[in-house]
């Protein structure tokens, strides 16, 4: 008997999850100089990381003989104290990611609706197809979330619907008193994911708070990261928070030790790193008009963007992704997100912004 017969079915046609294209494999195959390369694909902090969590993280690692901290005592608390929850509605993890995993098997069945926007994050799509569940799939006219579609879309078979604000990888957020009300008319028998990566991003007062509907018992699940704004993709933290009842649940289908004690005191110290944190945002935002002016002078079509990232169209997106390659400048192609037109483009320093913008008229279609 092979292998494949073996398998649970699903397995076999499950799709793989496609990350930016590393460095050093891009320096390898175009024969560049991998310092000269930049990586502008997966949405990193072009500032690097926390420099206070980068402290804390080698203090950690000089006891890496240690187990980590099974319950996250620390960064829960912190957590908890920061967002004016209790400690048991906190579930640290390992990346988000992890948070949308466990979502996934703890709530999803065979037979069970999903149901998402067409460009939301391919992460929703993966899980929920690997359970078995149906993916109910909503148009996002402008590339922005349609609340009252996925509402419409939600019957009595649906048991997650999955919501990003601001989304990725098309930029747009949806207002925050929408979101408050979309939530708030969600029936008894969903659990809500709502995906909070680029929050961080928004202006002061524009991310929706769902902390008084979970107070109220509501079924929400909020997902948070520490890849972004903090820049530590590389450590894989995140954390949920929600009703302390569905937390306990996933908390059940989670790993033992599934944060490392590295990545604990790094995202507990990046917390308290203020000035780091205003400084990316400076940085982001001067990034974001800096792309926005440079494409349009180009005359290509874009979407606008309140997160770290700019979509825009360019055409055939691998052949300009491949030509940007060559000058070593790794952007993403959007062909799995049923995008072939489109890429994305992480914002990155000025100087790597300003590069980028000069190499990509010549790999344009058409462009010399």
């Amino acid at each position: 008997m092979t292998l494949e017969q073996l398998v649970k079915p699903g397995v076999l046609t499950q799709p793989v999850y496609e990350p930016g294209r590393p460095i050093a494999d891009v320096a390898r195959a175009h024969g560049l100089d991998p310092e000269q390369v930049i990586k502008l694909a997966s949405n990193e902090n072009p500032l690097g990381p926390s420099p206070r969590a980068v402290a804390a993280a080698a203090r950690a690692l000089a006891e890496g003989q240690l187990y980590p901290d099974g319950n996250t005592f620390a960064l829960r608390d912190k957590l908890a104290a920061r967002l004016h929850l209790d400690p048991a509605q906190i579930l640290p993890a390992n990346g988000s990611s992890e948070v949308l995993q466990l979502l996934g098997e703890v709530f999803l069945r065979p037979g069970d609706e999903a149901v998402l926007g067409r460009y939301a994050f391919i992460l929703f799509r993966l899980v929920a197809q690997f359970h078995g569940a149906r993916l109910v799939e909503v148009d996002m006219p402008g590339f922005a979330h349609d609340l009252d579609a996925l509402r419409a879309a939600v019957t009595p078979k649906t048991k997650l619907v999955y919501l990003a604000n601001p989304n990725n990888p098309t930029g747009p957020h949806n207002a925050a008193a929408e979101v408050v009300a979309f939530a708030r008319s969600l029936p008894d028998h969903v659990v809500l994911c709502y995906d909070e990566a680029y929050a961080d991003f928004l202006e002061p007062g524009a991310a929706a708070d769902l902390r008084p509907l979970i107070a109220e018992g509501r079924k929400i699940l909020c997902c948070r990261t520490f890849s972004k704004i903090y820049g530590l993709a590389g450590l894989r933290v995140g954390y949920g928070y929600g009703p302390a009842a569905l937390v306990e649940l996933l908390h059940r289908a989670r790993q033992p030790f599934n944060v490392n004690a590295i990545a604990q005191a790094a995202a507990v110290a990046a917390l308290d790193d203020h000035e780091f944190l205003a400084r990316t945002l400076a940085v982001n935002a001067a990034g974001l008009r800096q792309l926005a002016a440079g494409l349009d002078a180009l005359g290509l079509e874009r979407v606008p963007s309140v997160g770290n990232f700019v979509m825009f169209r360019v055409g055939d997106s691998r052949a300009v992704f491949e030509k940007l390659l060559a000058h070593g400048i790794i952007v993403r192609p959007l062909g799995n997100y049923a995008l072939p037109e489109y890429l994305r483009v992480t914002v990155g320093t000025a100087e790597q912004n300003t590069r980028f913008l000069a190499a990509l008229p010549a790999c344009l279609p058409g462009r010399r």
